[in-house]
């Protein structure tokens, strides 16, 4: 049986709460709404990974594939392996939020978010993902 563990993540934008286990990793994050519209991540597919959004508060907005939805608070969204996505808070209130996603998509964001790169097309590369436009 494997063995879920929980730490504290601080990254440019979020704070929370993400719990880690060998098959999936849940991200608990806010999006504090200071830049309405501005992609949280640009455009982008992972090639393996699935990723899931559960809205718990406010709203997301996100292009999947060439379609463009929000999603609001007790709404999810799955967006497959393959699909181009992207997603945003689209209005200037907070957004609480859930992100269910592999180890691989995990390690992606702890890559992009550790500040010692700029390479960022070449760190999605390194993570079975590619980046189609940045945010």
């Amino acid at each position: 049986m494997t063995s879920a563990r929980t730490l504290e993540v601080l990254t440019w934008r979020y704070s929370g709460r993400v719990i880690i286990s060998d098959s999936f990793v849940v991200a608990d994050w806010t999006d504090a709404g200071t830049h309405p519209g501005r992609p949280i991540a640009g455009l982008h597919v992972h090639r393996s990974d699935d990723e899931a959004w559960i809205v718990l508060e406010g709203r997301l907005g996100f292009q999947v594939g060439d379609e463009q939805r929000e999603v609001a608070a007790g709404e999810s969204l799955l967006v497959t392996r393959g699909t181009p996505h992207s997603y945003w808070n689209p209005t200037s209130e907070p957004t609480h939020y859930l992100l269910v996603m592999t180890p691989r998509i995990h390690q992606l964001i702890q890559a992009l978010h550790a500040g010692d790169r700029k390479d960022f097309a070449r760190i999605f590369q390194e993570y079975d993902s590619e980046l189609l436009e940045s945010g």
